[in-house]
């Protein structure tokens, strides 16, 4: 493991040589505030723009990882609305809502939908200690019965006005903004561990680095000498 981590480092150095200081600090500065203490499942999201929106949101939030189920709908997005987002994001596809729970489950993450369904906790009563995943469902009719039952608990926005409903994407926002506030005013350690940090950042540079295939290879040839 600490050759891994070493060689890990190494590659980094080597790379980051083609991006410039400004970059650098860039990478550098949204690593330390990445999470993947909570995470966001989307179940079945249909219109583009509010999948774009929601992608651009779980970004500028610091959450790094972003669960798709797409068992009735391809989730697609529209350029000029998420604005990159997805590249910086790591985004895990599943074909319904059952594998994308027990692979957040085989993780240590707990399951909590985002419904109006009674008993539910308020963002201010969500416990937040231990991983969790965040799941939001389609734009008409939320959460299917399957994800609402195999959920382990429930988070609810409280609304105030005559139309009892927020479009998918400000539910995001909405959600994320409270939790990652709060988060970050507490003890819980929410960041990344160093491995993680370093996998996301050499994914980064990968995407960054025009011709980075290549630079690696050399990388990886110079140390075999």
């Amino acid at each position: 493991m600490h050759n891994d981590i070493m060689q890990k480092k190494e590659l980094i150095a080597h790379l980051e040589q083609r991006i410039t200081e400004n970059k650098r600090q860039k990478i550098n500065e949204v690593l330390v505030n990445r999470t993947n203490h909570v995470v966001v499942v989307l179940e079945d999201l249909f219109q583009e723009h509010n999948a774009s929106a929601v992608v651009r949101s779980v970004e500028c939030f610091g959450i790094q990882d972003l669960y798709v189920v797409q068992e009735k709908f391809r989730f697609s997005m529209v350029a000029g609305i998420a604005m990159g987002s997805s590249k910086w994001t790591s985004m895990h596809n599943h074909r319904d809502i059952a594998s994308a729970y027990k692979s957040l489950k085989d993780q240590g993450y707990r399951i909590v939908a985002t419904t109006p369904h009674e008993g539910s906790h308020t963002l201010e009563s969500l416990p937040l200690e231990g991983k969790f995943a965040l799941v939001f469902g389609t734009e008409n009719s939320g959460l299917s019965s399957q994800a609402l039952e195999m959920a382990d608990e429930f988070v609810s926005i409280p609304m105030y006005g005559f139309t009892q409903s927020f479009n998918v994407s400000v539910s995001v926002a909405i959600c994320l903004y409270h939790i990652t506030s709060t988060l970050r005013l507490s003890s819980i350690p929410w960041r990344l561990s160093e491995v993680q940090a370093l996998d996301i950042k050499l994914s980064w540079l990968r995407r960054m680095i025009r011709g980075a295939a290549e630079h690696e290879r050399e990388f990886l040839q110079d140390k075999a000498k």
